[in-house]
């Protein structure tokens, strides 16, 4: 049911290309996931993100889990018949959100109790609920629950959150009932490579189909972010697949992918997209800038997407000003567009051992480039 194969290693930089089999599909990796948060990737139907290249998708088991909750969705038939989406889908824990969304009331090795930011109801989440809510759900690939601390966080609390992550990981495996879903543990330390380390040694006894590295990304700096990795990953089992959490600038996955990492996660083309930022091989596009307003050209010429194929740049310049929903979808598509191709030329280059034409080929992936992230 669930398979992973490493099929390439780039000598230069140990950039791997993989095949992870899933019930519901195959992923060619390096593979990078939309988020559909609430089981909807935003302003995209099923069939558009399909057309991206998209081959899986997140959902998010907190927001899911408080509306519409896993037990109406398993009276659907779980999460895949739920959204109209037939293709690998993986679910995180929660516990990300909680951490970050959450009015908390409770931390402690037990599991979390807190308010829901929807209508400030109490709710405990523990490893096993988080378990029993992905198994009701249906995702091909599962996260156990784990504790996420901020960037920076002093040395105690970063023990502390390693400490629980280890804890609650045995006990997500204990509680794991579907055979057909692939359960992965998580790597917790933030910037510390002992704790990293030590996270790691505790988790591959439990021998998870998969291993993550969560708690990057969250206030750290690139250039820190990509030392860490540099270590971090090859910490983790080399035939296991590697997901690195929540990341996402085309610069990041392209340094993390040379630290040996296969998947990623990120809002980013959808929230620019509904902020009039398109991504582009050379950088960001501002489409309500009042220089597009006579531009007939498309956005990327080389791009094959159905918004670079029947629209101009005066078009989309022209929806944002007017409030028209279209302009989020159609920069949304694009976007979503980008990040597939940049991921099936990475994948290329890595076959042939040219992985460094990345840099030509997308400029802004250069380690010195920057994107910005407008909040949503």
């Amino acid at each position: 049911m669930f398979e992973f194969e490493v099929m390439a290693i780039d000598s230069a930089s140990g950039a791997r290309r993989g095949r992870l089999t899933t019930p519901h599909g195959v992923v060619e990796t390096p593979a990078f996931m939309p988020v559909g948060t609430a089981g909807s990737v935003k302003g995209v139907t099923p069939d558009q993100l399909c057309a991206t290249g998209t081959q899986i998708c997140l959902c998010n088991t907190y927001h899911l889990a408080l509306r519409p909750k896993a037990e109406v969705i398993a009276e659907f038939g779980g999460l895949h018949r739920f959204i109209g989406w037939d293709r690998p889908i993986l679910t995180d824990s929660g516990g990300f959100q909680v951490f970050s969304l959450a009015e908390l009331n409770r931390v402690d090795d037990d599991g979390v109790m807190f308010r829901s930011h929807i209508d400030g109801a109490p709710i405990t989440l523990t490893p096993e609920r988080a378990i029993d809510i992905q198994n009701r759900l249906g995702a091909d690939i599962i996260m156990a629950f784990d504790q996420c601390p901020p960037l920076p966080s002093p040395p105690e609390v970063i023990r502390q959150a390693v400490d629980r992550t280890i804890l609650w990981a045995g006990r997500c495996r204990e509680a794991q009932r579907n055979p057909a879903q692939a359960l992965f543990g998580i790597v917790q330390g933030g910037l510390d490579l002992s704790e990293r380390e030590r996270c790691t040694a505790a988790l591959e006894p439990l021998d998870f189909p998969g291993y993550a590295l969560g708690g990057l990304s969250v206030g750290e700096s690139h250039e820190d972010m990509v030392a860490c990795l540099r270590e971090a990953a090859p910490m983790l089992p080399k035939l296991k697949p590697r997901y690195l959490m929540g990341v996402g600038m085309p610069r990041d996955l392209v340094a993390a992918v040379r630290c040996g990492v296969d998947m990623f996660d990120c809002v980013l083309p959808t929230r620019n997209g509904r902020n009039a930022y398109a991504f582009l091989p050379t950088g960001p596009l501002k489409l309500r800038n009042a220089s597009l307003r006579l531009a007939d050209e498309p956005l990327d010429a080389a791009c094959d997407c159905y918004t670079c194929t029947r629209f101009s740049r005066g078009y989309l310049r022209h929806l944002f000003m007017a409030g028209e929903m279209l302009g989020p979808t159609l920069a949304s598509i694009h976007n979503l567009r980008f990040f597939q191709r940049l991921m099936a030329r990475i994948r290329d280059l890595i076959l042939t051992g040219d992985l460094e034409r990345i840099h030509v080929e997308f400029p802004v992936t250069q380690p010195t480039s920057h994107v910005a992230a407008p909040e949503a």
